[in-house]
């Protein structure tokens, strides 16, 4: 089968196109700019914004999986822009071609979308896949770490240094990246199951504390690094301080320190994958380890 990718340029589109290619299946990858050639990737010059480039992106494919998104913007329309619109011309380009598997990765924060303007712009996109008439499922992953990316790097960096500023009090899941990645490809497949909603994680029972993550990452740096709890008015002056000094490229922005100071950030266990399509293979720590190995050897600083 031919699978069309969305956000293959990215983080977890990368490692799903990295999954792919191995397998030897087919992909039309949508980028921004040109790029070299990889065996069995057609790149697709476009954009969410260019409903040309779409159709030529699910011509002949036989599913969707739609990563692409953003989680900074400044405001609400420009969420909702990359977010929801362009999941609904996703959706356009997917039905005016006859594919009707669509696989769409949400997150944790759509399940509290008064909480931030992403979380209400993944909130919406649910909705319009939900509306869509496809055979759709929806992925929220919980916080993604692996190899390559950027979000969670702070924290290693923080680890490195033998204190982790985390938020208030509270639990989150984890997923490896290469563990979410089999399951939006194994979601692909014709006779998975459609029309549902599915957090991965893990496998942890009750996610992670906060305390519990930072011991996990010290070890995984080999630091004895220390987790403070940090107040929600000392993350709003620092995503202030950030936004300072690295400007757009700010990871704590106003708008993420209103859902990472939420207490559960935990995958509903009544939402997991069922077991004969998915399981996580990658334990943390050790996922942790190999993380952090991987920053050293790419001289991450």
């Amino acid at each position: 089968m031919t699978i069309a990718l969305t956000g293959g340029t990215g983080f977890v589109g990368g490692h799903g196109l990295d999954l792919l290619e191995k397998q030897g299946t087919p992909v039309r990858a949508l980028t921004r700019r040109p790029l070299g050639p990889r065996p069995n990737v057609e790149w697709v010059d476009g954009a969410l914004d260019q409903p040309e480039s779409l159709g030529r992106l699910v011509e002949g494919a036989d599913a969707v999986i739609h990563v692409a998104g953003v989680i900074n913007a400044p405001t609400q329309e420009a969420f909702d822009a990359a977010n929801v619109h362009g999941t609904e011309a996703m959706i356009a380009a997917a039905k005016a071609a006859g594919v009707r598997r669509f696989v769409h990765v949400s997150s944790l924060a759509a399940r509290e979308p008064q909480l931030s303007q992403y979380g209400a712009s993944k909130a919406k996109s649910e909705a319009v896949v939900e509306a869509s008439g496809l055979d759709w499922s929806i992925v929220r992953p919980p916080a993604v770490y692996g190899p390559g990316d950027k979000e969670t790097f702070d924290l290693f960096k923080m680890a490195r240094r033998g204190q982790i500023f985390m938020p208030p009090e509270g639990r989150l899941s984890l997923i490896h990246v290469d563990d979410l990645a089999r399951l939006l490809v194994a979601l692909t497949a014709t006779n998975t199951p459609t029309g549902t909603v599915i957090e991965p994680d893990d496998g942890r029972p009750g996610g992670w504390t906060h305390v519990e993550l930072g011991s996990a990452l010290g070890e995984a740096v080999g630091v004895p690094a220390r987790t403070i709890s940090t107040p929600r008015f000392l993350m709003k002056l620092g995503s202030r301080i950030d936004g300072l000094i690295r400007r757009d490229r700010a990871k704590l922005t106003a708008d993420r320190v209103a859902y990472f100071c939420h207490p559960d950030w935990v995958a509903n266990p009544a939402l997991a994958a069922p077991a004969e399509l998915w399981r996580p293979e990658i334990d943390t720590r050790k996922g942790l380890k190999a993380t952090a190995e991987w920053y050293s050897e790419q001289r991450w600083h």
